[in-house]
């Protein structure tokens, strides 16, 4: 499974998830070091001098950048979080220091990403179309609670050794740079067109073939609703125990029951276990007209999981984030084509020329249930998850009101989705 703001010479503190400021000597410990160390820099149309190579960097495809990446980030951690300062489109005096020696500032233009509800995120760049443009993600307020920042920076290397993902240039304590795609993200009008909806399933049938020769681990997703119920229950248990909130908001007790239903009856539906996006909504697909060709952004949730959950995720997110409209969810005949698309690349992609790629209707409708089965899960997941957002997030966004609409949605669909059966 997408997805926001002049000091002086002296490089800013980072800003830690709390809003206090990290000293620079700290940040640079939690800093990988950089292959560029030896890179020389203009400074007035000189060169400075050369100095000693740094160890090999860490992330591939830095080609040198991570040097510039550091100073930039350094320089752009607290304005993002200040209340003032950074505007669209507006630009911002980084002073070229460091490791690499010290140079004349430079008005570097950013844009300002305003669609993600989960971290905040801002482009540098030189060129007008973009092409060069370095992406700064801020981590969200506790948004480690759910969210395993490891894990999630070795999911974005394995996605990029298979040119699944962009370049990753460095990471700190509370954020990432890595490389801009261009292309357009898309919208629920997006997703629903023929020729796009077929290169989405092609793109997460190549993510899903993965590994999956190989031997894979548990799938998370029965680990990672315990782990957002129990935030739930020992965070949130005087607010979703209020009066208020029980017609829309289920009880505790539902909601452990519903867990374990869910469990035991989506488990034996026989779902493959591949490595999934978990988190495709439409904001965190690129599509570029000029390559033909999509790519998924934004691995926070990537892991081992159930082929139908990532699917299923993505056709809930055909009704939209911030204006949500489930009329909008696809049609049991959109849903077999886009279906037919991903079994046909899945096929080719883990059994080549060893076994045939002809999709049949058997295998179709079989897919098709578990997808709106497994389409349960990710509406209790998201729910769970915006009780929490709601607590703990600083972003602009009426996150109870989202987990309203998962949970009424989940219960609406789930005597309808129950009642499909796979043919024997």
């Amino acid at each position: 499974g997408a997805e926001q703001e002049p000091r002086g010479a002296e490089h800013p503190p980072c800003v830690g998830d709390d809003g206090t400021g990290v000293s620079r000597e700290a940040m640079e410990t939690r800093t990988p070091r950089c292959a560029g160390g030896d890179r020389k820099l203009r400074r007035d149309g000189e060169r400075s001098p050369a100095r000693a190579a740094a160890p090999a960097c860490v992330f591939p495809g830095c080609r040198g950048h991570c040097c510039f990446m550091l100073s930039f980030a350094r320089c752009l951690f607290l304005p993002l979080l200040s209340p003032w300062g950074l505007l669209v489109g507006g630009g911002f005096p980084l002073a070229w220091q460091g490791r690499t020696g010290i140079g004349s500032a430079t008005l570097l233009p950013l844009q300002l990403f305003t669609d993600g509800i989960t971290n905040k995120l801002v482009a540098c760049y030189t060129d007008e179309d973009m092409a060069d443009a370095v992406l700064v993600r801020v981590y969200g307020r506790k948004t480690e609670l759910f969210v395993d920042r490891e894990t999630e920076l070795r999911n974005f290397q394995v996605l990029r050794a298979h040119g699944c993902a962009p370049d990753l240039y460095c990471a700190f304590h509370n954020g990432l740079c890595y490389q801009f795609l261009p292309g357009i993200a898309l919208g629920p009008d997006h997703v629903r067109d023929p020729h796009i909806f077929r290169l989405v399933a092609q793109e997460m049938a190549r993510v899903h073939a993965i590994h999956a020769n190989g031997s894979l681990p548990k799938p998370i997703l029965w680990q990672k609703l315990h782990k957002y119920l129990t935030l739930v229950k020992t965070d949130l248990s005087p607010k979703v125990s209020n009066p208020s909130l029980q017609q829309d908001v289920p009880s505790l007790e539902m909601l452990e029951q519903e867990l374990a239903w869910m469990k035991e009856t989506l488990s034996q539906l026989g779902s493959p276990v591949v490595l999934c996006h978990n988190d495709l909504l439409c904001k965190n697909i690129i599509y570029d007209g000029t390559q033909e060709h999509v790519r998924f952004i934004d691995y926070e949730y990537t892991g081992y999981n159930y082929q139908a959950f990532d699917i299923g995720n993505h056709f809930n997110e055909f009704a939209g984030v911030k204006e949500v409209d489930y009329r909008l969810y696809p049609s049991k005949e959109t849903q077999l084509q886009w279906l037919r698309s991903y079994l046909q690349a899945y096929k080719q992609l883990t059994q080549g020329d060893r076994g045939a790629t002809g999709v049949s209707e058997e295998e179709l409708e079989a897919l098709y249930v578990q997808v709106n089965k497994f389409s349960l899960a990710s509406h209790f997941l998201w729910a769970c998850w915006g009780l929490i957002q709601d607590k703990y997030s600083t972003i602009d966004f009426n996150f109870l009101r989202y987990a309203k609409l998962r949970f009424k949605q989940y219960f609406k669909m789930k005597p309808v989705v129950t009642a499909l059966q796979i043919s024997k």
